[in-house]
């Protein structure tokens, strides 16, 4: 294995992560499925509904009984029995006559239109008044007119969302398979890290963050986090934490020891694993440069920078995609399914960029009189404050030195639940 690679761009990047293939198929009961992404598609087993049945309280009708109707020229219509909600209808609705339903009720064969009860006038105990006419289905809702037999309702990928759930509930899909969760393993590394429990820093150390804010962002995104753990700035150590983590997991992410000097240990761990591949080291980004991804086999390896910000952005940008393409992920499924969580806002001071990378700059967002409002937020990759300050991030693409304030920019949410 090469130890260098070439500086990346982000858009090769994201072809590498295209290529990465979902996890195996696991079948779950369908209360536990919600968020998961279907491991084939799924096709309607039955109509929905499976009867024709009423959508208005009212009285079921044959149309051309009330043709002509109106409040000066009523049609009168003899009522027979009546439906109750949740009966089996086995009669027939015979000409001249109606039949008293509820919303949902079984139409009974014969009829095929219901009249709204705002819209009869009881006579008698056996006779109504009809004064508006009805057309053949009105407040009716037909056998496999919601869903007909057969439709494929959900291609491969699709992420099961709550009113999803209900539409398998009602044609009685209690199983479904889905992608197995990926399993992310989180190891930190730096001789100057102290765990979060420690009262009293040193001078010269610094609590845990990257453990805590990455596991965090990663289960936001479906992943399943299994072992989270300081490790040592030793090669022996990091290597037999890595083993370790590699064999129970699927991902391992490891911050810290991924720059270029002489305590770059993320690079010569993977000479450690015969059937590592280097695909990435080095992405011509900022935040984040320092960025290493390789294959072990069939498990994803990511070696992030130690600083905060830039470990939490790469992990943004390209950690969270591999995750769900590991979980079967579709890129082309409609927009409003898309993960990417966004908003349209406008610059309120100019941002800087540097002609040849891609920035990425957190934000701030605001409300005003001419509509949404982005504030960038500055400051140095070690300061977390500024991503607990800012609501997303905007991209300044590779070849563009710097916005202008006023410009409209895209605003991308750093959680997946934000919104404005």
């Amino acid at each position: 294995m090469p130890l260098f690679l070439k500086v990346k761009t982000a858009e090769e990047v994201f072809e590498i992560l295209r290529e990465i293939k979902p996890l195996d198929i696991e079948t779950l009961p369908l209360e536990k499925a919600r968020g998961r992404s279907l491991a084939a598609p799924v096709f309607a087993p039955e109509p929905v509904p499976h009867f024709a049945r009423a959508t208005m309280d009212g009285y079921a009708v044959r149309a051309r009984d009330t043709f002509g109707a109106s409040e000066s020229l009523p049609a009168f219509l003899e009522t027979a029995e009546s439906v109750s909600m949740g009966d089996h209808v086995s009669w027939r609705l015979e000409g001249g006559k109606a039949i008293a339903i509820p919303t949902g009720g079984m139409l009974p064969e014969g009829a095929d239109a219901v009249v709204m009860v705002e819209y009869t006038i009881p006579l008698d105990d056996r006779t109504i008044e009809v004064t508006r006419p009805v057309a053949p289905g009105d407040n009716v809702l037909r056998e496999g007119e919601d869903i007909p037999l057969g439709e494929e309702l959900f291609r491969a990928g699709w992420p099961l969302r709550p009113q999803d759930m209900g539409v398998l509930a009602a044609l009685g899909i209690k199983d479904v398979s889905v992608i197995r969760r990926p399993k992310v393993a989180v190891l930190s590394t730096g001789d100057e890290i102290v765990p979060v429990s420690t009262q009293s820093v040193p001078p010269g150390k610094i609590r845990d963050i990257n453990t805590y804010s990455l596991a965090a962002q990663m289960e936001e995104t479906g992943a399943e986090i299994g072992q989270t753990r300081w490790v040592q700035d030793d090669l022996g150590a990091l290597i037999e934490a890595c083993r370790e983590a590699l064999a129970t997991h699927d991902v391992l992410v490891l911050s810290g020891g991924s720059s270029v000097g002489v305590r770059d240990f993320t690079v010569r761990i993977l000479d450690a694993f015969p059937e590592a591949e280097l695909l990435v080291h080095g992405v011509a980004i900022r935040p984040g440069k320092p960025t290493i991804l390789a294959r072990i086999g069939k498990k994803l390896f990511w070696g992030l920078p130690g600083q905060p910000v830039s470990a939490m952005m790469i992990c943004k940008i390209f950690v969270l995609p591999s995750l769900l393409y590991l979980q079967g992920y579709c890129p082309d499924l409609p927009s409003t399914l898309q993960v990417e969580n966004a908003c349209r806002a406008v610059l309120n001071r100019q941002v800087p960029s540097v002609h040849g990378r891609i920035d990425y700059v957190p934000v701030v967002l605001s409300r005003g009189a001419e509509g949404i409002q982005a504030t960038p937020v500055f400051g140095k990759s070690a300061m977390i404050s500024i991503l607990a300050r800012s609501d997303g991030y905007i991209i300044i693409p590779e070849h563009v030195e710097g916005l202008d304030q006023g410009t409209e920019v895209t605003v991308h949410f750093f959680s997946c639940g934000r919104s404005v």
